[in-house]
């Protein structure tokens, strides 16, 4: 028995329902006269307003009926889709979700934003050339339409899926005056009557002049699983004849008529295909399709996906524990067992793992709205470009970027790129480009966000610095740490407060956020050419495959999707030489760390020792070890606040035999090194003098 609430599960389709129709108009915004981002954006408030109905949310339903009512006239070529219509509509749509979260909004506020919607969409209807029947001898004139018949009947299961008949009536009724019968033919005898299923064929005799969308729309999407006959009255108020092959082929001239006109001169060859008393049969033929795409997914709420990830991280320790044991036993029977479930285990971490695993791009389309609103408010033309949308990440991850892209967007909006003026003046086109990508790096995913505005001022910064007491005046400060400054609290740059930045509270904000999902960011920056930020991140939080390694008697991690390849450390390389040396890796030069000297390992070192060559950031780095164990799965267990401060290491994880192994973070590892070889050469420099 599912005890979900019917109201919050129409909250969370209806907010996949509000990010399409956000996602249409915006779209629509640059492409006008495509229909088809009209029917989408059409068919999404349809669905809302039903839904809505069906679940209570009365006001919702009673405001999309009217937003809908005037996007129709821009479905039908009556208005057309300028940013007046998508500024009003965008206007209607924050409307909906407001109305959503809380149905008490006050209503006058609605009413202003459909008058604006009404005023947005007003104009004369189009005129639209068609063929019209010429006046054949011995043939009559098909009969004007003023009206529909119409017979259907749903699926028997449709009560137990939550389609209501009588919300269809409703609908009907509200496009103008109905008969309305039911049929109770097929209606078994009372000892036999299943309470759910719907045994009714309802035919209704629809009067007035009404374009056959409407009608079509109010079964829109229970269509393909229903039995469904639209037939146009003539004005006797009987079913018009509809015209045969052979007259409608006999068009020698056209007139000028209006839209609902081509609809019902359209209707009577689509009318015509149904042998009379016999509903049509397309419609069944979809429904199997239709079946197949509605339960292609499956909502899950997240907690249990993560509840599921604890399981698969304690099982996958579980696992390891049992490899070890059958090694050390030495049973066959044992080994062949053990073996077994590590090869399931390992499909049940890749499949669990891959339900975490979304593409940015659910992420990235959200920003589409505050570029255009900010775009807006600060009268700038910016060009919104986004890459790599079908890059993966962990949910977790993904949830919690979106509050600092947004800082670091809006900086860029309000602080980075110029108006249009100082553009021309510096040689630039008008419109801006802000750019949003994402690409894979060795174990991490790097998303920058760039602009080709007119860059940071380093002499600002360094200015505002120094009032703050973060540097001395006249020290020596490298350019990448000036440019860090910005993410120092209560810093910045702005002249003045305006309501989207200035008060220096943001970037602090974007900088604990990334440190606390293990991520990194960089800045780059060209004086009048642009910056770009550059956030690095882990895939996922949960579960890697790692190389794991001893230095002495300890036991680290790398991270498997940066390792590149391992080698033996030369002979001819002193094993007494401090910090950072270079082999000769085929030609290529490449650095390499001794782990022994980085975390002051005691003993002596194994005689044959390996390197383990990863990618860090853009370049290759050896690490130096004792021995190299093997490939394992790392369920990762993050710190203690107590170590949070580590950056060299990203987590722990727990080893089949108990112990614990710390997980190596690669690129602040190689950093960390780097600093720690500049001090020890430092101190040398200052023993020789």
């Amino acid at each position: 028995m599912s005890n979900l609430d019917p109201a919050e599960v129409f909250r969370q389709e209806a907010a996949d329902l509000i990010e399409t129709l956000e996602q249409a108009l915006l779209d629509l915004e640059k492409r006008p006269d495509d229909s088809e981002l009209v029917g989408l954006a059409f068919r999404a408030l349809h669905t809302l307003k039903g839904s809505g109905a069906m679940f209570g949310f009365v006001a919702v339903s009673e405001f999309i009926h009217e937003f809908e009512t005037a996007f129709d006239r821009v479905r039908k070529g009556e208005a057309a889709a300028d940013r007046r219509l998508i500024a009003a509509a965008l206007e209607a749509r924050d409307h909906v979700a407001r109305l959503i979260d809380d149905p008490d909004v006050d209503p006058a506020r609605g009413e202003a934003i459909l008058a604006a919607l009404k005023v947005a969409v007003s104009g004369d209807a189009p005129v639209v050339l068609v063929a019209q029947l010429e006046p054949v001898a011995g043939v009559a004139a098909p009969a004007a339409v003023t009206g529909w018949h119409v017979r259907f009947r749903l699926p028997a299961d449709a009560l137990t899926l939550g389609t209501n008949p009588l919300l269809l009536l409703d609908e009907l009724r509200g496009l103008g005056p109905c008969e309305v019968s039911a049929e109770i033919a097929d209606v078994p005898p009372l000892d036999r009557i299943e309470p759910q299923q719907c045994y009714l064929t309802w035919d209704v005799t629809l009067r007035g002049d009404v374009p056959q969308e409407a009608v079509d729309d109010v079964f829109l999407f229970v269509r393909d699983d229903m039995e469904l006959l639209i037939e146009p009255l003539s004005e006797e108020g009987t079913q018009a004849e509809p015209a045969t092959p052979t007259e409608a082929s006999a068009m020698p001239r056209a007139a000028a008529v209006r839209p609902e006109e081509v609809a019902a001169a359209s209707s009577l060859t689509a009318a015509s295909s149904a042998p009379a008393g016999r509903l049509p049969a397309e419609p069944a033929a979809r429904s199997s399709a239709g079946k197949v795409e509605r339960n292609a997914t499956l909502r899950v709420p997240a907690e249990r996906l993560d509840e599921l990830m604890d399981r698969v991280g304690e099982l996958v320790i579980a696992q390891a524990r049992l490899s070890q044991l059958a090694e050390t036993i030495h049973d066959p029977a044992l080994v062949n067992v053990a073996e077994e479930i590590e090869r399931l285990t390992s499909s049940l971490r890749d499949t669990t793992m891959g339900t975490r695993m979304v593409p940015i791009g659910s992420l990235f389309g959200r920003f589409r709205r505050l570029v255009h609103d900010l775009s807006e408010e600060l009268g700038k033309s910016i060009n919104f470009v986004t890459e790599g949308e079908d890059t993966e990440l962990d949910k977790t991850v993904i949830e919690q970027l979106a509050d600092p892209l947004v800082h670091l967007i809006r900086n860029s909006i309000d602080h980075g790129l110029e108006d249009a003026a100082r553009r021309a003046e510096s040689g630039k086109p008008a419109a801006g480009t802000l750019r949003l990508s994402a690409s894979h790096r060795g174990a991490e995913v790097a998303i920058t966000v760039s602009d080709d505005g007119a860059g940071l001022n380093g002499e600002r910064i360094r200015r505002r610095a120094e009032e703050a007491g973060l540097i001395a005046p006249g020290q020596p400060v490298s350019e990448a740490e000036l440019n860090r400054m910005i993410f120092q609290p209560g810093f910045s740059t702005a002249s003045q407060v305006t309501a989207l930045s200035g008060r220096g509270v943001g970037m602090d904000v974007v900088k604990r956020t990334i440190d606390g999902l293990r991520g990194s960011i960089d800045v780059e920056t060209r004086p009048g050419k642009g910056t770009t930020m550059t956030l690095r991140l882990p895939l996922t939080l949960a579960i890697i495959d790692g190389l794991l390694v001893r230095v002495g008697e300890d036991r680290y991690t790398i991270p498997l999707a940066a390792v590149e390849e391992c080698l033996e450390l030369p002979t001819g390389v002193d094993g007494d030489a401090r910090g950072r040396s270079f082999l000769n890796v085929r030609g290529e030069l490449v650095p390499f760390l001794k782990l022994r000297q980085v975390f002051n390992t005691e003993g002596r070192p194994d005689p044959f020792q390996k390197v383990v060559v990863v990618a860090s950031d853009t370049t290759r780095v050896g690490l130096v070890v004792d021995q190299i164990i093997g490939n394992n799965q790392t369920v990762i267990k993050q710190l203690s606040r107590l170590h949070s401060g580590l950056k060299t290491f990203s987590g722990a994880t727990i080893l089949g035999d108990g112990t614990v192994a710390l997980i190596l973070d690669v690129i602040h590892l190689v950093a960390f090194g780097q600093k720690l070889e500049e001090r020890r050469r430092a101190e040398t420099l200052g023993r020789a003098a």
